[in-house]
C-alpha cells in the first residue's frame, strides 16, 4: 500500500516521466547540472530535428579559385571541408576536437593559416596547413592569446597580434612562417587597448595597425618594420571617433577604411597619405558598412550594408571609386566575402530565416561595376524540417520611457489565443538582433506555440553612434527600462498574451536578464540568463586582463568611487530580494569573458534566498557552448525549463 501511494505520488510531480536531483553530470563528466530534472525522453525525441541542423559557411577559395573552403559539423564541433564543385561533397580536412577558428591561405600557394584554442578559453593558436595532406603544425607558444594572421602579399612571414609578451597587453608580433623561433614583437602596446595587423604594404616593408578602444573610438597607424616607428594615420588623441582601417590602395599611397566621423554611421572612405585628403565615398548610404574585401590586384573592391537589419552587397571600382549594387542577392543576411586570386570570383554567406548560413559564389566581369550568375555551392541540412512552416519576423517599433523608437523583430504565428512570450535579448551590448536563422526561435514557435521578439535596446549597433551611446556608464539602466517599455507594447497586442513572459540572454544580454527580472519579477514567469554578468564589479576585476580596459570604457571604470558606487548598486547579485522569477543559469566553466564566478555568485545568492534557480556548467566550454552535445542538453533543457514555468 505504501509503495502504491508512494507511485501515486511521483506521478502527480510536473512530469512522470522527470525524477529531480539536486546535483549531477551528462557528458562524460564534462557537464555539471544543478537542480535540473531528468529530461524526458518524448523532449529528447521531439528537438532530434532542430538540433540536427548544419550550416556551411564560407571560409575560402583554393590558390587557383576553383574550389571553396569551408566549416561544417559532421561531429561535435565545426570543421574545415574542402568543396570541388558547385553542390558537390563536403570533404573534410581537419579532424580535431576543437572547432576552427579564422582561417587565412598564404598567397600563391595552398596553405592555410588558422586558430584554434582549447576548451574554449579564448587562448587561440596560430597553426599551418597544408590541405592536401590534411596535416598541421602550430606555430605560436602554446600558452598566450594569439589572432587575426595576417600573411605578408610575396613571402612567408606573418604578421598577428599576441598577448605573448605579458598575458596582458595586446601587441603586433611576426614571424616567417617555416620558422617559429623567428618570432618578434613589432609593436609594443602602450597601453591596454587592442593593437592588430590589418594590411601589409606591396613591398613588405609597411603595415597598417588597427589600435580598437571602443565601439566608437578607433585609430589606425602606418607600421614600418625595419625602424618599428609608427605614424598616426587616421584619429586623433583629441577627439574620439571610429576609424577601422581596411587596406592600401592600388597605389599603395592612400588607404580605405571606415569612419563615423562624417556622419550617424560607419561610411566608407579613402584617404591620400601623400596629400591627406579624405573622401568619403558612401555618403548617400544612411546605414553601417559592414565586411570589406580588395581583389589582390586592388582594382576591385566588394562591401556590404547592414540596412536595419538586412544584408545588401555592392562592388567597387578603386580607380573611379565608384560602386554598383548587387541587385540579385538573396534576402538576408551576407557575410565572409572574399575573392579569389585571380579576382574572377567573390565567395560570401548567405543567411535568412529559412535557410542556415551556406557558401555562394558570385561570377565577376573585366569591369569592376560588372558581375554575372550568383551561384550556390552548398545546401546546408535543416534535420528534415519544412522552411515553408517557419515563422518569419516582421520588424516593429515601439516607445521607451523618454519617447526613444526602440526596433526590434518579432516571430509569432497566426493568432488564435494569446500566446506566450519570449523576450530574447542580444549581447554585446553593442550587439544587434538581425533576422537570422534560428533553429532555437523556430522550435520555440513551434513546440511552445510562443511569439519571439529580439528588441534591439538602446546601446545596440546599426542605429548610429549616437544610439550606441544611450547606456553608456551612468545611462545603463535605460536600456533595462527598453525592456520594461517592451512590456508595456505586449500588453496592448490582443495576440500575446502579457502574463505570460520569459526573457533570455547571453553574456551581457545574460546582465539583461537578471536585471529585467529584478525590475520586472512581477511581470515575468521565467528567466534564462547564459554566461550573464551579475555584477560589474566583480566582473571588470575578475575578467581576463587583456580584456579589462575595453570594458571599462563601456560599463565604466570600477576604480573610480563614484562609479563603483553605481555599478555596485545596478548589480543583481545586490539586489536579489527583489527576484521572484524562476531562473535557468548557463555557463562555461573555462569563459574568459564572463568569469564562472559571475555564475556562481549569483547563483549561490539565489539559492541562499531560497529562490528556484536550475544551474549548467559546461567544464569544456567558455563564453558559450560551441559542442554540440553540450549543447543539445542546453537546449533540452530550456524547453523543459519553458514548459514548466511558462
Amino acid at each position: 500500500m505504501k509503495k502504491y501511494l508512494l507511485s501515486v505520488l511521483c506521478a502527480s510531480l510536473f512530469f512522470s516521466a522527470i525524477t529531480f536531483a539536486n546535483e549531477r553530470t551528462e557528458n562524460n563528466g564534462n557537464l555539471i547540472l544543478k537542480n535540473i530534472p531528468i529530461i524526458p525522453e518524448s523532449i529528447k525525441q521531439d528537438l532530434t530535428q532542430y538540433q540536427n541542423v548544419r550550416s556551411a559557411p564560407f571560409r575560402g577559395f583554393n590558390r587557383e579559385g576553383s574550389q571553396i573552403f569551408i566549416t561544417t559539423r559532421f561531429g561535435n564541433v565545426s570543421q574545415l571541408h574542402r568543396v570541388k564543385k558547385q553542390g558537390g561533397a563536403r570533404e573534410q580536412i581537419t579532424f580535431f576536437e576543437e572547432p576552427i577558428g579564422s582561417i587565412s591561405r598564404k598567397p600563391g600557394s595552398q596553405l592555410i593559416a588558422f586558430t584554434m584554442d582549447a576548451g574554449g578559453t579564448e587562448n587561440n593558436q596560430i597553426f599551418i596547413l597544408d590541405p592536401k595532406k590534411g596535416s598541421s603544425v602550430m606555430l605560436t607558444d602554446g600558452k598566450s592569446r594569439n589572432g587575426g594572421p595576417l600573411w605578408e602579399k610575396k613571402g612567408s612571414r606573418i604578421a598577428y597580434q599576441s598577448t605573448r609578451r605579458n598575458g596582458q597587453s595586446n601587441d603586433v608580433w611576426m614571424m616567417d612562417s617555416k620558422n617559429m623561433n623567428s618570432a618578434e614583437m613589432i609593436l609594443e602596446s602602450p597601453d591596454g587597448t587592442w593593437w592588430g595587423p590589418s594590411d601589409w604594404s606591396r613591398d613588405g616593408k609597411k603595415i597598417l595597425i588597427q589600435n580598437y578602444i571602443s565601439i566608437t573610438n578607433a585609430k589606425a597607424y602606418l607600421l614600418d618594420i625595419e625602424s618599428k616607428k609608427k605614424e598616426m594615420i587616421l584619429g586623433s588623441d583629441e577627439t574620439e571617433s571610429y576609424n577601422a582601417i581596411l587596406s592600401f590602395d592600388r597605389s599603395q599611397k592612400g588607404v580605405f577604411f571606415l569612419t563615423n566621423e562624417y556622419g550617424e554611421f560607419n561610411q566608407l572612405a579613402h584617404k591620400n597619405l601623400v596629400t591627406n585628403k579624405i573622401t568619403v565615398l558612401t555618403k548617400d548610404i544612411p546605414w553601417d558598412i559592414g565586411g570589406f574585401a580588395i581583389s589582390s590586384d586592388h582594382k576591385k573592391a566588394a562591401f556590404t550594408i547592414n540596412e536595419g537589419g538586412m544584408g545588401s552587397l555592392y562592388l567597387l571600382d578603386t580607380g573611379s571609386k565608384k560602386y554598383r549594387k548587387v541587385d540579385h542577392i538573396p534576402i538576408g543576411l551576407l557575410g565572409g566575402i572574399e575573392f579569389s586570386e585571380d579576382g574572377t570570383k567573390l565567395g560570401l554567406t548567405v543567411n535568412s530565416y529559412q535557410t542556415p548560413s551556406d557558401s555562394y559564389v558570385l561570377d565577376l566581369k573585366n569591369n569592376p561595376l560588372l558581375y554575372g550568375d550568383l551561384n550556390r555551392w552548398t545546401v546546408s541540412e535543416i534535420g528534415g524540417l519544412d522552411a515553408s512552416e517557419f515563422v518569419e519576423p516582421k520588424l516593429i517599433t515601439y516607445k521607451s520611457f523618454d519617447q526613444k523608437t526602440i526596433p526590434a523583430f518579432i516571430y509569432a504565428k497566426e493568432c488564435k489565443d494569446p500566446q506566450p512570450v519570449i523576450i530574447s535579448i542580444h549581447g554585446g551590448p553593442e550587439g544587434q538582433s538581425r533576422p537570422s536563422f534560428s533553429q532555437r526561435i523556430q522550435l520555440w514557435a513551434q513546440r511552445l506555440d510562443a511569439a519571439v521578439i529580439t528588441p534591439n535596446v538602446r546601446g545596440s549597433e546599426g542605429y548610429g553612434k549616437s544610439y550606441l551611446g544611450l547606456d553608456n556608464g551612468f545611462l545603463r539602466e535605460d536600456s533595462v527600462k527598453d525592456i520594461g517599455a517592451l512590456l508595456d507594447w505586449i500588453e496592448g497586442q490582443p495576440c500575446l498574451d502579457s502574463t505570460r513572459v520569459a526573457v533570455i540572454g547571453g553574456s551581457y544580454g545574460g546582465y539583461m536578464v537578471l536585471a529585467s527580472v529584478t525590475h520586472y519579477s512581477d511581470r515575468l514567469k521565467a528567466a534564462v540568463d547564459i554566461v550573464g554578468i551579475s555584477n560589474f564589479v566583480t566582473f571588470l576585476e575578475n575578467t581576463e586582463d587583456y580584456r579589462r580596459d575595453l570594458r571599462r570604457v563601456e560599463y565604466g571604470d570600477e576604480r573610480d568611487p563614484e562609479m563603483r558606487a553605481f555599478l555596485e548598486s545596478i548589480s543583481p547579485n545586490n539586489n536579489i530580494e527583489k527576484i521572484n522569477v524562476p531562473i535557468l543559469v548557463v555557463q562555461g566553466e573555462n569563459d574568459p569573458r564572463v568569469p564562472v564566478t559571475e555564475s556562481e555568485q549569483v547563483v549561490k545568492s539565489l539559492e541562499e534566498k531560497e529562490k528556484t534557480v536550475w544551474y549548467m556548467n559546461a567544464l569544456n566550454e567558455g563564453h558559450g557552448f560551441r559542442k554540440k552535445e553540450n549543447r543539445d542538453i542546453y537546449e533540452q533543457t530550456v524547453i523543459l525549463f519553458f514548459e514548466k514555468y511558462l
